[in-house]
């Protein structure tokens, strides 16, 4: 039986959604429809805290004005609205992301399935681009791949297709880890291992190459260890923070030594590859 939600409807600058999306996530909040006004946010009626999205709201008006109301919502299937909506995507005239509705289409030379159920990174997002579009510059063949705060799997989706043999993806939601559980499945994947947690839950290893693309905040915290997990010689590729974050961002790298090898921003965010020496 479908579950009944509330829709929460976000008035701020939309500069901030990606942000809003993050912390809302963190409460429950599994559905997110980016508007000219702001954000409008879905959760369960079992879910719904009002004290916490007033918390939410609260904890960023420093930063951007930021009013809300909120309904609750008839009951309806919610996978058949996101379907009604999802649409594939390109990237650079290689990748084509599609849910495993659409029909693939052999123009493109990596096709990749990603049944979203509502959740992030289904590559719509500029970071999940731009990390998708510096991968395919980047050489996967018979190397190992970290993708931290990995959401769908998408990043480590294409990383094997890209030929990288041994794979590491966790997310600490739930959600997050079950779909990118379900999709790895959809795309045929053999060599990605998926877990819930953090880095700090992370089996000690190095790796060739560690993709991060969650919010400035957490990379500011976590840089330093992810060079831990390194080797000689390795990537790093970080996204989900703004053009206006790319000097703090390298900062934090170059404090631990890493150097800058690119960068790139579309509609103001940024990626960012960094090299171990």
């Amino acid at each position: 039986m479908p579950a009944n939600y509330f829709e929460a409807r976000l008035t701020l600058n939309p500069d901030f959604n990606e942000i809003l999306m993050a912390e809302l996530g963190q409460i429950g909040y599994e559905s997110f429809v980016e508007t000219d006004e702001g954000l409008s946010a879905y959760i369960t009626e079992a879910d719904f805290d009002l004290a916490q999205l007033q918390q939410v709201v609260d904890d960023y008006q420093h930063l951007t004005p930021i009013t809300f109301a909120y309904e609750q919502l008839e009951t309806k299937n919610w996978n058949e609205e996101w379907e009604r909506n999802y649409q594939p995507i390109e990237v650079a005239g290689q990748i084509r992301v599609r849910a495993s509705y659409h029909a693939p289409d052999p123009a493109f030379r990596y096709d990749i399935v990603i049944d979203p159920k509502m959740s992030f990174g289904t590559g719509h997002h500029e970071t999940t681009t731009l990390v998708m579009e510096q991968q395919l510059s980047l050489d996967h063949h018979d190397k190992s791949v970290l993708d931290v705060g990995s959401g769908t799997g998408i990043l480590a989706i294409l990383a094997e297709m890209l030929g990288a043999t041994r794979l590491t993806a966790f997310d600490i939601e739930e959600w997050a880890y079950l779909n990118a559980v379900e999709n790895a499945e959809l795309n045929g994947c053999k060599h990605i291992t998926v877990f819930q947690g953090t880095i700090e839950d992370c089996p000690a290893g190095l790796y060739d190459i560690v993709l991060a693309n969650i919010n400035r905040n957490i990379l500011l915290r976590e840089i330093p260890i992810y060079v831990q997990f390194l080797q000689p010689g390795g990537t790093l590729m970080v996204s989900g923070f703004y053009e206006f974050d790319i000097n703090d961002i390298i900062q934090k790298a170059e404090e631990v030594d890493l150097k800058l090898i690119a960068q790139k921003t579309l509609n103001q965010w940024a990626v960012i590859r960094f090299e171990k020496p």
